[in-house]
């Protein structure tokens, strides 16, 4: 299950090195056939990249459902816990296991909502306007990326009751990096 534990910063990094070449690729091509160099200028006009711009936010998509899976499995996810922070500990600790799972099963629900319409849109003819692809492969990200999402919930809500712990989020530490300190010794 080692490969599952860091399947969205995969996933996320993939779609972003991707989305950030086929940006790229398309901006050279437009800036470089401006360019009037006879023949060249020719067979660059005639390379078609406009389906660069719908790919990009189809990838976008898919990073968002799978950046929302991450979110939660590293506890970055927007979560409003005023209240249940001021509770006392048997209470919060409640809560805390029903919040969880109100998110897993909200996220099962949508996955399962996505998971039909996903069905139903591959029974038509329904494709892409630029990249003529089946639309039912785009809306498999709401699926894919909500069962994620709820099985990420369902791993912090399991830790949590094993722990009492909530995964925490350190925006001062990046994952990789060997800490030093001021001197520049490693720590």
């Amino acid at each position: 299950m080692k490969f599952l534990d860091h399947l969205e910063e995969w996933l996320i990094a993939f779609l972003m090195a991707a989305a950030t070449l086929v940006v790229f690729v398309a901006v050279v091509h437009r800036y470089v056939s401006g360019w009037p160099i006879p023949g060249v200028q020719d067979y660059l006009i005639g390379l078609n990249t406009s389906w660069a711009q719908e790919l990009t936010i189809y990838m976008f998509i898919w990073m968002a459902k799978f950046g929302a899976a991450y979110g939660v499995r590293t506890g970055i996810h927007v979560g409003v816990d005023v209240l249940v922070n001021r509770m006392n500990t048997p209470w919060r600790r409640r809560f805390i296991v029903l919040g969880l799972l109100a998110g897993a099963l909200f996220t099962g629900i949508v996955g399962t909502l996505g998971a039909r319409f996903v069905y139903e849109l591959s029974h038509t003819s329904s494709t892409s306007e630029v990249l003529e692809i089946p639309m039912w492969m785009v809306y498999m990200a709401v699926p894919l990326g909500s069962y994620l999402m709820c099985f990420r919930f369902l791993q912090v809500t399991w830790s949590f009751l094993r722990t009492g712990e909530l995964p925490k989020h350190d925006h001062s530490h990046v994952e990789g990096l060997e800490e030093e300190d001021i001197s520049g010794a490693k720590i």
